[in-house]
């Protein structure tokens, strides 16, 4: 019997879902890779949904997760799939609804191939949050001033995603100024990535030290995951015309914005996530940021941390350990 991760309505992640056995599925179908699962991530998007308005009918059981690593067991017939997908070995799955189990029949397009020196706990984080970076980055490039003399802020500098950002953007020397919390959280940031601006909120002139850093350069983008009240300070902070980009909503109060503070500066307010790409871009478009974020994953493999690794009999302090204040790195859990 195999087994599967399911939860029957919303609330507190870790008291609702539970470990159920299941059958094992059938041969994979045209367009389908079925994968054995090793380890799976627990994303904080994932835990979410959980808590999120219930999505299934009463009496569903529905599977969390969208990232897994394992091994390919079979391919359907006549399916297309990416360089070093065969069966055998080793891939991740991502943005497959349901990872959460020991089996997956993953669409083919959504499969990539491990490296060999990328132990699981690596693997099994190896796309969503690259691929997040990469749209990041086209999205505040896309403000135009960036790299020519223009200037980004971004929140939750410590980040994995925003560290991969960070990476990205080196190549615009001060085009990048980053904002953690803590002067503590930025000091482990100046360590990891040496000669980044960091800023930490907590003190009280943080706005005037982000203005010292631009001087005369335009602030184009502020790239958001807290949102809350730190919203209105990034609109603050934008020249006009500029763009506030929010893909998180770390933040438990909601954004408080008054109109008055759009009127002078005209800026764009922006949402992304990525199933508005996976839904919106073409094809081929998907196949070349699928590919630029493994590249990116492969570069710069020492951001994706491991904060620890659980077994699944022990998914639900797993699941607390991802609130844990000072976590650094994706929580994993594998499969045996």
């Amino acid at each position: 019997m195999a087994r599967k991760v399911v939860y029957e309505r919303s609330g507190e992640p870790a008291q609702v879902v539970r470990v159920m056995e299941s059958d094992e599925p059938g041969a994979p179908e045209r367009g389908q890779v079925l994968v054995r699962i090793a380890a799976f991530s627990v994303h904080p998007g994932d835990l979410a949904g959980i808590a999120g308005p219930f999505a299934g009918a009463a009496g569903d059981a529905l599977i969390p997760g969208a990232e897994a690593t394992g091994t390919v067991e079979a391919i359907g017939p006549d399916t297309p799939v990416a360089a070093g997908v065969r069966a055998g070995a080793r891939v991740t799955i991502f943005l497959v609804p349901g990872a959460w189990q020991d089996w997956v029949l993953a669409p083919s397009e959504l499969v990539v191939a491990v490296p060999d020196d990328v132990p699981d706990a690596v693997a099994a984080q190896l796309m969503i949050n690259p691929l997040t970076a990469v749209l990041l980055r086209r999205a505040a490039e896309g403000t135009m001033a960036i790299g020519y003399n223009g200037v980004a802020v971004q929140t939750a500098a410590g980040s994995q995603v925003a560290r991969l950002l960070a990476v990205q953007l080196a190549r615009h020397p001060g085009g990048l100024i980053n904002l953690v919390r803590s002067h503590a959280g930025a000091q482990k940031l100046r360590n990891r990535l040496p000669g980044v601006p960091v800023i930490a909120t907590s003190d009280p002139g943080w706005q005037k030290e982000v203005r010292a850093i631009a001087g005369e350069r335009p602030i184009t983008a502020a790239i958001d995951a807290v949102a809350g009240e730190l919203a209105a300070d990034l609109l603050d902070l934008l020249g006009p015309g500029g763009t506030l980009l929010t893909y998180g909503a770390l933040a438990a109060e909601p954004m408080r914005i008054h109109a008055s503070s759009l009127f002078p500066k005209g800026p764009r307010i922006e949402a992304m996530t990525i199933s508005r790409w996976q839904a919106a871009v073409s094809q081929q478009r998907r196949t070349w940021d699928i590919d630029t974020a493994r590249a990116l994953a492969r570069d710069a493999v020492a951001h994706l941390d491991v904060a620890a690794v659980y077994k699944l009999d022990e998914l639900r302090t797993a699941i607390d350990h991802v609130g844990r204040p000072g976590k650094t790195g994706m929580v994993v859990v594998t499969t045996h």
